[in-house]
């Protein structure tokens, strides 16, 4: 055995240049294979841990994929608002430790903003439980003095160029609206908060009494003719929110989960629903991860162009080798040697090409993979293979050897007589 694995590679060695190519392609059907399958785990996981540490998430009632899409990712609108008083009758359950309220509907220069309190800071996770940072700065104070405060995520204030000090005006509404702009109540940017690769990086955070002091003059989605409320005086009038989109609701047991979901779903004066964020957010995955497949699909089709490469190679090259196989038959040696021995050849060509797409994929992760943390915010991980990985490892081999097969079989037809006299 050990003989023909080395007559495999020396055969394999005489042909280095073209099966050198080879190589080099499958190397880099490898390498994409296992690259975008990181990402993929990665991004997902990544994708599910858009935020941690909180048990339910409360909206009114409608989907639990639309709740996640505009209470977490801020895309899209709530159907209708929760009243601050039953916030503050699930706040007050047994079972629930806080709650944190979300106000969205307005926006900065495409930018969602987000009404909120400073408890968002302190409760909000992502990731592995992970608290938000600030890169600079504080968080907006939440008092009437800092009412026009605000703290920015890093996207927003890389793509804009905004730092401590920056004046910024909010718009009413989520789109580009001629006229909408709150521009007689600017904000000042107080704190820029450390990239997470979630869609805080794109949210502008102000206060609730912000966004309740904004609207004073505001009716129906337009401003009051005649009723123009300087920034200064909105401070005077009551700016406690009446109504916000959705909250963050954190419990002091995981236990009592479904006991606090059945009574927000059960809440008579308002209808409600409360819904677990890693649920929701693997139907929301199951929506939008049919990117990631088109992605997947579209590398295994160069791994098989690759491939189709080795057998168009090894089939081209086989009438020059007639004679060598030939004079491989008549020392003695079976079909089933011949057979193996272009197996043997595939093998070795397909595992080495492989192997160097595993090196290039695993060097160019950990060599990216600072960069991109530092710019996008996502996080790859250059450690042990996963297990989707392994798997394409071994199709893609596994594909090799089947491949190999189709020269394999062509040269297990060659007859003795053939080969010793080939066609010219």
């Amino acid at each position: 055995m050990t003989t023909w694995w080395s007559l495999a590679a020396r055969s394999a060695w005489s042909r280095r240049g073209t099966l050198g190519l080879v190589v080099l392609s499958i190397a880099l059907a490898a390498a994409l294979l296992l690259s975008l399958e990181r990402l993929r785990s990665d991004l997902r996981e990544g994708f599910a841990q858009s935020v941690s540490g909180t048990d339910l998430i409360v909206g009114a009632r409608t989907g639990p994929v639309p709740l996640m899409l505009y209470a977490v990712f801020r895309i899209g609108g709530a159907t209708n608002n929760i009243r601050m008083d039953s916030l503050r009758a699930i706040e007050r359950h047994r079972a629930v430790a806080w709650v944190v309220p979300l106000s969205l509907g307005d926006s900065h220069r495409g930018h969602p903003v987000l009404g909120t309190t400073t408890a968002y800071f302190e409760r909000f996770r992502y990731g592995d439980r992970q608290p938000l940072a600030l890169r600079e700065g504080r968080p907006f104070s939440g008092t009437l003095d800092g009412l026009y405060e605000a703290v920015i995520g890093a996207e927003v204030a890389d793509r804009l160029g905004y730092r401590l000090g920056s004046r910024i005006t909010l718009s009413h509404g989520t789109g580009p609206i001629p006229g909408a702009e709150h521009a007689d109540k600017p904000f000042t940017v107080v704190g820029v908060l450390q990239r997470t690769g979630t869609p805080v990086d794109r949210t502008v955070h102000v206060s609730l009494e912000a966004l309740e002091a904004i609207h004073l003059d505001w009716q129906g989605g337009a401003p009051i003719r005649g009723a123009a409320i300087a920034a200064d005086q909105a401070r005077k009038f009551d700016l406690a929110p009446k109504e916000v989109t959705a909250a963050l609701v954190g419990l002091r047991s995981r236990a009592a989960v479904f006991v606090v979901q059945r009574f927000v779903a059960g809440y008579e004066d308002e209808a409600l629903m409360a819904v677990l964020p890693g649920v929701a957010l693997g139907e929301l995955w199951d929506v939008v991860g049919i990117g990631e497949r088109a992605l997947l699909a579209m590398s295994a089709l160069v791994a098989a162009v690759s491939l189709a490469g080795l057998v168009a190679v090894v089939l081209a090259g086989l009438n020059e080798r007639r004679r060598e196989l030939a004079v491989l038959r008549a020392v003695g040696a079976a079909p089933r040697h011949v057979v193996g021995l272009l197996l043997a050849e595939g093998l070795l060509v397909t595992l080495a090409g492989a192997l160097l797409g595993a090196a290039a994929a695993f060097g160019s992760i950990a060599a990216a993979g600072p960069w991109i943390q530092s710019r996008f915010g996502l996080t790859l991980h250059a450690g042990a293979p996963t297990a989707g990985q392994w798997a394409l490892f071994a199709a893609v081999v596994a594909a090799g050897v089947v491949a190999s097969l189709v020269p394999a079989w062509r040269a297990y037809r060659l007859s003795l007589a053939d080969g010793l006299s080939p066609r010219h």
